[in-house]
């Protein structure tokens, strides 16, 4: 084949033309630097002009130069990530593994942190003490439901404490020893507390019966509850104190009023017992035994209490029995020889006096003698 019918020919005139335009830049480069690296012979103007036109010509003809090194290394870190893919999706996959677990572990601890805030920001009015515990055991059955904490009487925990949950009225303490405290919860067939409702202020006996829903017994009233009444506790009998959440009213299948409980909305595991006894504790003794000061009058003299005067003794009551005894056995009264009549004289008083007794008639001699 000829060279004119090569068919590489007609690119002849364009590579001479770009072999000319590359040595003319290879040339404009190389005097560049050359000039740039001049300087003996130039003045500091003449050298700064001179600096300052290379670096315009070297700036573009640098970044030409450079952009095959940059697509070389884009392409080798593009290779590399693509056969080392599946390795690090490997690497990827097991590492995602252990952080679900630790996503876990971080949601549960959040969860149990904010129950802890709730429980230890649990307050009453008027304020009581309490301890912190954790339910530790439980004894669950038809006729029993029952927890145990592991708080007792180091902290002073005695039997008839009220136990609370974050949510609400949990059971009382039926039992305590060192280190552990038995727990009678709201739903033993034994458990009796005295509650309210709210709305109508009803008084009713909150009695467990072994179900997840306690029975409100001995309603007093008319219409004393309807469905969702907020049902607390009353303090009556000084068991429990008075306004703790207990529930809210519900209609059983069976008829009766029950009450489904607060406490049920999150697991019984951390309560707080409530060191109450009964109401004397909550108010200062001492106060209520100081008299107080009675308040000066304006004349400077203070109010004294009146003396108190001792009632009259009663009169005594006649002897009528005596009296009778005593007419039966008196010897009878002598006659009296009739006194010569008096004239009727006139009373001090004005009144006229009594008149003279009549002188009785003498009886003629039996022998009829003068």
């Amino acid at each position: 084949m000829s060279l004119r019918d090569n068919p590489l020919g007609e690119l002849k005139v364009p590579l001479a033309w770009g072999a000319a335009v590359a040595l003319i830049v290879a040339a404009v480069a190389a005097s560049a630097i050359l000039f740039s690296d001049r300087r003996e012979t130039f003045k500091a103007e003449a050298y700064g002009a001179t600096r300052r036109a290379s670096d315009t010509v070297l700036a573009p003809v640098g970044d030409v130069l450079a952009a095959p090194g940059r697509w070389t290394g884009a392409g080798v870190d593009g290779l590399r990530d693509y056969f080392g893919a599946a390795s690090e999706n490997r690497e990827l996959k097991a590492e995602l593994k252990d952080m679900r677990q630790w996503r876990d572990v971080a949601i549960a601890l959040r969860n149990e942190n904010a129950r802890y805030r709730t429980l230890l920001g649990l307050k009453t009015d008027p304020p009581i003490a309490m301890v912190a515990a954790r339910i530790v055991t439980d004894s669950h059955g038809p006729f029993a439901d029952t927890r145990l904490a592991n708080t007792g009487r180091e902290h002073g925990v005695k039997v008839g404490n009220p136990v609370m949950s974050e949510n609400g009225l949990v059971g009382r303490v039926i039992g305590v020893t060192d280190g552990a405290s038995r727990v009678l919860l709201l739903t033993d067939i034994a458990s009796r507390t005295p509650v309210m409702i709210v709305r109508t202020n009803a008084r009713a006996i909150l009695t467990g019966d072994g179900g997840p829903n306690p029975r409100l017994d001995y309603l007093r009233g008319h219409d004393p509850i309807r469905e969702g009444d907020l049902i607390l506790t009353s303090g009556d009998g000084g068991v429990v104190p008075r306004g703790l959440p207990v529930g809210a009213a519900v209609k059983g299948l069976d008829g009766r009023w029950r009450v489904v409980l607060t406490s049920d909305r999150a697991p019984i595991d951390f309560v707080r017992i409530l060191l109450f006894q009964d109401f004397t504790q909550l108010v200062n003794q001492k106060e209520l035994a100081q008299t107080p000061t009675p308040p000066p009058t304006p004349g400077g003299a203070t109010l004294e209490p009146a003396p108190v005067q001792a009632a009259p003794p009663p009169p005594p009551k006649p002897d009528v029995i005596g009296a009778t005894i005593a007419k039966s056995i008196a010897p009878a009264p002598k006659p009296v020889a009739a006194s010569p009549a008096k004239p009727a004289t006139a009373k001090p008083d004005g009144k006229p006096a009594s008149p003279p007794a009549k002188p009785k008639p003498k009886t003629p001699p039996a022998d009829g003698g003068a």
